[in-house]
């Protein structure tokens, strides 16, 4: 495959979220970009069930393209609303001395969830928030809750549980050196601490918080992060793939090598490429949704590597895909729409759909 040129723009200073479909992507929708290009302005209650039925990664949509707007009714309020926990872990201070201390993650539960129906099981996505961001923050913004809650009461994806933690703790400085710092060893607080104490408390397909259970529930478990979240998401990639199937890196690169300014991309998708092939990830099955905006300012980093990827033909369609949002900001905005983009492609649901579109 040749390499796709592009015109980069200039890195600037890293923001955070400055406010913080359901076919979306599928062909017909707009037309797919056929290159990844800088500068390109093309427009653009049912429960689930308790069989670990064999997941398809989504074969129908195109590997790059633009993607569509969130329905202005989908950012309204819904007749049937999810509901938003807190549940306190224990865990320790990773980063710092490795200290024990005590963190609070914010779970979003979809409308009809019943603690007592220990029969039905949810999927379940992880959400981090970007460089001095909190836990929670992304059930602050309205209109992304209400997002969700209408996904679901439309049928666009299953009811599915959502949980937006932080890597920073009450010790954390929240300087970008410090925040680098603290991503860099979330996962570890994700495998040991967080992971079992959301998923021994709500009903995922994770028979149990033995670390078999949750690597067998793996086909029905996401990570997606915004900026420095999304950053952390490419990690999570890289060292909790055994646990974690649908990855929502928004706005970031792989930085498992070098660090902003220094984003090493052509040896990050090196070692991206051979965790691939060394785990059987192939066969296995990953699937990549890859987003950012034409406006975003750091966008370059997201380009070049999604430039690097595509160069591979290892990262087929099924596995990767890269997508912009026309005139996307750096922004909450952006994030919703990537969100509601790829939410349907996970979890296998995009599989029926996609089908019958054709």
């Amino acid at each position: 495959m040749k390499r796709i040129s592009v015109t980069a723009l200039i890195l600037c200073s890293v923001l955070t979220i400055s406010a913080c479909n359901q076919q979306a992507v599928i062909s017909n929708t707009q037309s797919a970009a056929s290159s990844v290009t800088a500068n390109d302005n093309t427009s653009s209650d049912t429960k689930t069930s308790t069989s670990m039925n064999k997941i398809t990664e989504p074969k129908a949509i195109a590997q790059t393209g633009w993607t569509v707007s969130v329905p202005s009714g989908y950012l309204s309020s819904s007749s049937a609303k999810g509901s938003v926990v807190s549940i306190d872990y224990a865990t320790k201070d990773y980063p710092g001395n490795g200290t024990d201390i005590t963190k609070t993650a914010y779970v979003y539960l979809p409308y009809g969830y019943d603690e007592n129906d220990t029969e039905t099981r949810y999927n379940i996505l992880y959400l981090m928030h970007g460089w001095g961001g909190h836990a929670g923050e992304y059930f602050e913004y309205g209109s992304l809750k209400n997002m969700f809650d209408n996904m679901i009461a439309k049928g666009d994806i299953a009811p599915m549980i959502i949980v937006s933690a932080s890597f920073y703790n009450d010790n954390s400085d929240r300087d970008f050196s410090s925040s680098i710092t603290a991503f860099r060893a979330f996962h570890n607080e994700f495998e040991k601490d967080l992971m079992p104490a959301v998923e021994g408390k709500y009903h995922t397909y994770a028979a149990s918080t033995s670390d078999e259970d949750l690597k067998a529930s793996r086909d029905h478990r996401a990570f997606g992060g915004f900026s420095l979240g999304s950053v952390t998401t490419w990690l999570q990639f890289c060292y909790d793939f055994d646990y974690i199937r649908y990855f929502l890196p928004m706005s970031g690169s792989s930085w498992y090598y070098g660090t902003y300014g220094d984003f090493q991309i052509e040896k990050n998708v090196d070692f991206i490429e051979q965790l691939v092939k060394k785990n059987d990830l192939e066969e296995r099955g990953y699937f990549i949704y890859h987003a950012v905006g034409t406006e975003d300012t750091v966008k370059s980093q997201s380009i070049d590597m999604a430039n690097e990827m595509l160069t591979r033909d290892i990262f087929t369609p099924d596995h990767y895909v890269f997508y912009q949002k026309d005139g996307g900001y750096h922004d909450f905005n952006a994030v919703q729409e990537y969100i509601y983009n790829a939410l349907p492609l996970f979890f296998g649901e995009a599989k029926n759909k996609t089908e019958e579109s054709f």
